[in-house]
C-alpha cells in the first residue's frame, strides 16, 4: 500500500496558500459559512453539493430558508411539501438559493394534551434554526392554528427578512345540500344529537362531508384568524390569507413570496421594521372586523413580546372598540372562507376599514398597508341559480350597514379576572351579555364531561358554569375546552347557550357566551380557584366587568384553606413549560424567551 503524501491542511481560520481573504457582502450565509476560505468553507460546501448544488449557489447570492410545518399528523399542512415547492421556484427565479428545513408542527385535531402546550417549543425550533444555519431571510409556511404565530414568535426573535405563506382554508364543507363549517358544524352536531335533534347516522354521514380538501379550517377559526393576522400586520402578501388551499392561486403566491424575500434581503427590510405598534393596532381592528378567534388575543400578545412592542390587553380592548363587525362567517356569521375569498377576502376588509387603520404601516410588499388596499373591491355575489342583475347577498358587509359594531373581542375584569378575561362578542347571545347567576362549579374539565349527562344535574339555564385548572400551569397548556358543551338535560329543552367562565382557551371555530383565559389561572391561586357551587357571579359585557359576589372577608378565608394543584407532570418539556410560562394576559410566552436575541452568528463548530 503506497503511502499517501503528507499534507499542509490549513488550521482553523487560516486561508489557504494563493488565496485572499473573500470580500464581505454583508450577507451571513456568505461571510460566515460559504465564502470562507480554509477547511470550514471545503466543509460548508463541499456537503451542500452532495445534494447536487452547482458551484453557483455558494457565490454569495441571498440563502432563503423555507421553515416548512408540513407534516400528515397536521393534517390542515399536509400540504405544505407541495407549497414549499413554488416559493422555491420563486426564490431561484429572483436569484437566490432557496433551502427547505422541517420543524415542530402543532396540528389541533390529533395532538394531545393540547397544541397550545406546544406553541412555545415550535418558536425556539424555528429560533435556534435560522440562528444556527446559513440563511439570509426565511418563508414561513404555516396553516393549523399554532403554526403561524409559533414560527413568527421564533422568527421576530431572530429578526431576518421574513415573509408568512400560509397553507388556505378547505373547501366549504357539504351535507345534506347545505355548506357545513369545520369546527362548527361538530359543536353544533354534538348538541343536536345529545338533544335528539340528529340522528347517529346522518351524525357520521357529516364526519365524512366536513373535511373534503387540502387545508384548515374554512371557518373563521383561528386558523383563518392568524392567517388574516399575518396579513394585517403585514407580513404576508396582500390577499394571501383566505385563497384556499387547492385553488392554483394559493401556489402563484407562494411564488411570489418566493421572488419577494429575495428583494427584501437585498433591501434588508426585517420583520421588526414591519412588526411596529402600529402593524398591532391594525391587526387588533381587522380582528375586530372579521369576527376573528379569541385565541388571536394571546397569540398577538406573544408575538408583541417577542419583537419589544409593548401592547397590553387594555391595548387590545381600546383598539377594538367601536370597529364595525363587517364579516358574515361561521361561527359568528352564516358564511365560510371560500365564500370569503370571492368576496375579496381580508384587502376587502381593510379598505373598508381605511380610516381607522395607521395607513402608512410598512409591510413586506415594501408599500405602506394602505397602499397595499388601495384598488381593493367589495364584491356582493349572486344567490345560486341567479342571473346578473338578480338579488345578491355580501359575505363582507360595507362600513355603513355592519351586522354589528364594538363586536369584537372584550377584554373583562373585575374581582374574578384582576389581571382580565376575554369573550367573544360576535359568537356570544346578546341577551346573556349582562346576567347574574348562580356557580355551579368543576375543578377538571373529566370531571364536567361526567357530570353534563347527569339527569339530575343541579343545573338550569341561569347557572353559570365555572371550570378551574385548564389555564397554561393548570391543565398544562391552555386546552380549547372553554366552550365547556350545554348539559344533556337543558339541551334536551333546547337550551343552546349559556354563561361558561374557565381559564382555558376555546376553539375560533366555537361559539356561544363563553369568558375565557381568566387571569390569574386557578392554578396558580387567581380567584377563580376561590370560587364554590352557589356563588353568585355578575357578567356586564358592556360595562366589560367579571364580578364574584362574594364578601372580601370570606375569600380571604378561603385562600387560606387553599392548596395548590399537584403539578401535572416533573420532567420533560411539559416540566419546562409549566415552571416559566406566563400568564394569558402576557401571551403564555416562556418567561426567558421574550425579547430579540438577533442572528449573531455562533462560533466554529470544527
Amino acid at each position: 500500500m503506497t503511502d499517501l503524501p503528507p499534507t499542509n491542511d490549513p488550521a482553523e481560520g487560516e486561508v489557504l496558500a494563493g488565496e485572499s481573504e473573500p470580500a464581505s457582502t454583508g450577507r451571513r450565509s456568505y461571510d460566515h459559512w460559504f465564502g470562507e476560505k480554509g477547511r470550514n468553507g471545503f466543509i460548508h460546501r463541499s456537503w451542500m453539493k452532495s445534494q447536487g448544488f452547482s458551484e453557483e449557489a455558494f457565490d454569495g447570492r441571498p440563502v432563503i430558508g423555507i421553515c416548512n410545518t408540513w407534516s400528515e399528523l397536521t393534517p390542515c399542512n399536509a400540504h405544505l411539501r407541495r407549497l414549499a415547492e413554488s416559493v422555491k421556484r420563486g426564490v431561484w427565479q429572483a436569484g437566490g438559493f432557496p433551502l427547505e428545513f422541517p420543524v415542530m408542527s402543532l396540528g389541533e385535531t390529533l395532538l394531545r394534551p393540547t397544541a397550545m402546550l406546544f406553541r412555545n417549543l415550535l418558536s425556539m425550533d424555528v429560533e435556534e434554526s435560522l440562528r444556527g444555519n446559513p440563511l439570509d431571510g426565511v418563508v414561513l409556511l404555516t396553516g393549523c392554528d399554532k403554526t403561524t404565530p409559533g414560527s413568527i414568535m421564533g422568527a421576530a426573535s431572530v429578526d431576518l427578512p421574513t415573509i408568512v405563506v400560509t397553507g388556505g382554508p378547505m373547501l366549504n364543507g357539504k351535507f345534506r345540500g347545505c355548506d357545513i363549517g369545520s369546527g362548527t358544524a361538530v359543536w353544533r352536531f354534538t348538541q343536536d344529537l345529545n338533544a335528539g335533534r340528529m340522528s347517529a347516522e346522518d351524525f357520521a354521514a357529516a364526519e365524512g362531508g366536513q373535511s373534503r380538501s387540502n387545508g384548515h379550517c374554512m371557518t373563521m377559526g383561528t386558523a383563518s384568524t392568524m392567517a388574516c393576522m399575518a396579513e394585517a400586520l403585514g407580513l404576508q402578501l396582500t390577499g394571501g390569507a383566505a385563497i384556499p388551499a387547492v385553488d392554483s392561486r394559493r401556489y402563484v403566491v407562494a411564488q411570489k413570496s418566493g421572488q419577494r424575500i429575495v428583494e427584501m434581503v437585498k433591501e434588508d427590510l426585517k420583520i421588526s421594521d414591519i412588526l411596529t405598534r402600529d402593524a398591532f393596532a391594525n391587526a387588533v381592528r381587522s380582528n375586530a372586523a372579521i369576527g376573528g378567534s379569541t385565541n388571536f388575543v394571546i397569540h398577538l400578545l406573544a408575538i408583541a413580546g417577542r419583537v419589544g412592542v409593548d401592547v397590553t390587553l387594555d391595548d387590545i380592548d381600546e383598539w377594538a372598540r367601536g370597529v364595525p363587525w363587517l364579516v358574515d362567517l361561521q361561527p359568528s356569521g352564516k358564511y365560510l372562507m371560500e365564500d370569503f375569498y370571492y368576496a375579496g377576502g381580508l384587502p376587502a376588509v381593510l379598505k373598508e376599514i381605511l380610516p381607522l387603520l395607521k395607513t402608512d404601516a410598512i409591510t413586506v410588499t415594501g408599500k405602506s398597508i394602505g397602499e397595499n388596499v388601495a384598488n381593493a373591491e367589495r364584491i356582493e355575489a349572486t344567490y345560486p341559480g341567479g342571473a346578473p342583475g338578480d338579488p345578491t347577498y355580501a359575505v363582507i358587509r360595507p362600513v355603513g350597514d355592519p351586522l354589528g359594531s364594538g363586536a369584537g373581542t372584550a377584554v373583562l375584569k373585575g374581582n374574578l379576572a384582576p389581571d382580565g378575561a376575554v369573550i367573544k362578542q360576535s359568537a356570544a347571545s346578546e341577551r346573556l351579555s349582562r346576567h347574574r347567576g348562580k356557580a355551579l362549579v368543576f375543578s377538571s374539565i373529566e370531571e364536567y364531561d361526567k357530570a353534563v349527562e347527569d339527569p339530575d344535574l343541579d343545573v338550569d339555564e341561569d347557572t353559570v358554569l365555572v371550570l378551574q385548572n385548564a389555564g397554561p400551569r393548570g391543565y398544562p397548556g391552555m386546552p380549547e375546552v372553554g366552550n365547556m358543551t350545554i348539559p344533556r338535560k337543558l339541551a334536551e329543552i333546547g337550551v343552546d347557550d349559556m354563561v361558561r367562565i374557565s381559564d382555558a382557551r376555546m376553539s375560533g371555530t366555537a361559539y356561544g357566551t363563553v369568558v375565557l383565559h381568566v387571569t390569574p389561572e386557578a392554578a396558580v391561586g387567581g380567584p377563580l380557584a376561590l370560587v364554590r357551587t352557589g356563588d353568585w357571579i355578575e357578567l356586564d359585557v358592556p360595562a366589560r366587568r367579571l364580578h364574584l359576589d362574594v364578601p372580601d372577608e370570606e375569600l380571604e378565608k378561603r385562600r387560606a384553606d387553599w392548596q395548590p394543584p399537584t403539578p401535572p407532570t416533573d420532567r420533560g418539556w411539559a416540566r419546562l413549560y409549566v415552571d416559566h410560562v406566563t400568564q394569558a394576559n402576557q401571551g403564555c410566552d416562556l418567561d426567558f424567551l421574550v425579547g430579540r436575541t438577533g442572528s449573531a452568528v455562533g462560533r466554529q463548530s470544527h
